[in-house]
């Protein structure tokens, strides 16, 4: 099964509320906001309650203080949530009848709200937009259901590989080359390792579920493939058979048997970071701006590129992470929280959000000042259809958690070597997770 991801945007609509299991109580009993009112977004006056996840309480924060600064009319109580907990809090405040305003929501987990309903209908707002052609449309993606709009994209955290360009030089291997599919990863990566015994040519968590699906996933998404498949309600594993899935898992196996990542890896469980790449040990690893710029030493960036992950064969993705805007149903403030939600998308408040360690969301932020102060956030702004993530209200059950089968599989084949055994146990419990859904 293939799936495009320029028709992603398609399957987001196609899912059916009713055929999926409830989340208890929440979102039916409030009242729609109604966003055609006159005025809508408008000199909104009062107190507005943001709730934020913590992972991304400084890109947040950047955008209150900026917004605080502009006018007085309006003020905004940020509220951080843990990111585990967010789902069960948000759902509580909703059941209640006391959600916030305004939710900065991980656009993985926005369906679990948008397909029951707890969610107002932004597509008449959005569509005014006068660059709402240039949103990301992956965010934009999993906002989406049965064509219209439930949330608004706000801000990215994508996966991209970076490459330590010194290293490259010591070892006499072309960037370009290198990165442009499965066969030049692995002529790189043992060039790399070559260059001393404490030096290793890729960077892998190899513990740590939540962090492999946001890196390794997009090799097998470049090949417009996953592993997920069918709409909303009726999601089935595309796991047995999967070519992409199984050559990145071959892929994976032979760094770790010929040593050409650290032995650490077997055991990382992503609580360091991209240590080794930031120490200078590892010449390549996928990972986010925000975990390699705002620690890396300016002399080290310097030496660093970025480039798109490749697929076997060539194609290119990235992992369209980050957070969605959205306005609860029965919202005490849903005009201040457009106004607002407006003012952290336009182009200047765009264009600092890598000061907070994030992506903006729109592609014309591109310009050249932009380029030239964040040269390390431009790939993904200049291919933004590349960018994916996959809508299932059972994304965390299977990628984040521990126990999931993702997690599982990868260490089964990449660690243990047994790949078509490990992808055979995989399939069927992808299978029962998805058909039970996420509560």
């Amino acid at each position: 099964m293939t799936l495009s991801r320029r028709g992603f945007l398609g399957l987001a609509g196609l899912g059916s509320v009713a055929a999926l299991p409830a989340l208890a109580g929440c979102g039916g009993t409030l009242p729609p906001t109604d966003v055609t009112v006159a005025g809508f977004g408008e000199n909104a006056e009062g107190v507005l309650n943001v709730w934020c996840r913590s992972d991304t309480l400084t890109g947040n924060q950047v955008m209150v203080d900026a917004f605080h600064a502009a006018q007085d009319r309006l003020r905004i109580e940020l509220t951080p949530i843990p990111n585990s907990q967010y789902v069960t809090k948000l759902a509580t405040a909703i059941r209640g009848g006391r959600p916030p305003d305004l939710v900065d929501i991980d656009d993985i987990y926005s369906a679990l709200f948008i397909f029951r309903d707890a969610f107002a209908d932004l597509t008449p707002v959005i569509e005014e937009l006068p660059y709402a052609d240039r949103l990301s449309p992956g965010h934009l993606g999993l906002a989406t259901m049965d064509d219209r709009y439930y949330g608004v994209p706000f801000l990215a955290d994508n996966s991209v590989l970076w490459c330590n360009l010194e290293l490259f030089d010591r070892a006499g291997i072309s960037v370009d080359e290198a990165t442009s599919s499965f066969e030049g990863y692995l002529e790189a990566a043992r060039a790399l390792a070559g260059l001393g015994e404490d030096t290793y040519g890729w960077w892998t968590p190899g513990n740590a579920s939540g962090t492999l699906g946001f890196i390794v996933q997009p090799h097998i998404w470049a090949t417009d493939t996953d592993m997920i498949a069918g709409e909303v309600g009726e999601q089935y594993g595309n796991v047995v058979g999967n070519e992409p899935l199984r050559r990145t898992l071959e892929l994976m196996r032979t760094f770790w048997e010929e040593e050409l990542v650290a032995p650490g890896s077997f055991a990382d469980d992503g609580s360091r970071g991209p240590a080794d790449f930031l120490a200078g040990r590892a010449g390549m690893t996928a990972y986010s701006y925000g975990s390699i710029v705002p620690d890396a030493d300016p002399a080290f960036l310097d030496q660093i590129e970025v480039r798109l992950l490749s697929g076997p064969d060539g194609g290119e993705c990235f992992f369209d992470g980050g957070d969605n805007f959205a306005i609860p149903n029965g919202a005490r403030n849903p005009s201040g929280a457009w106004e607002y939600v407006r003012f952290c998308l336009d182009l200047e408040q765009q264009s600092i959000l890598p000061d907070g360690g994030y992506m903006p969301v729109r592609s014309d932020v591109l310009t050249d000042a932009f380029r030239e102060r964040y040269p390390h956030a431009v790939a993904p702004l200049e291919n933004l259809d590349a960018g994916y993530a996959p809508l299932s209200l059972s994304y965390n059950r299977i990628y984040n958690q521990p126990d999931g089968p993702w997690l599982e599989m990868f260490r089964r084949a990449v660690f243990g070597g047994e790949i078509e055994e490990a992808m055979a146990a995989a399939q069927s419990r992808y299978d029962l997770l998805l058909r039970q859904g996420d509560a």
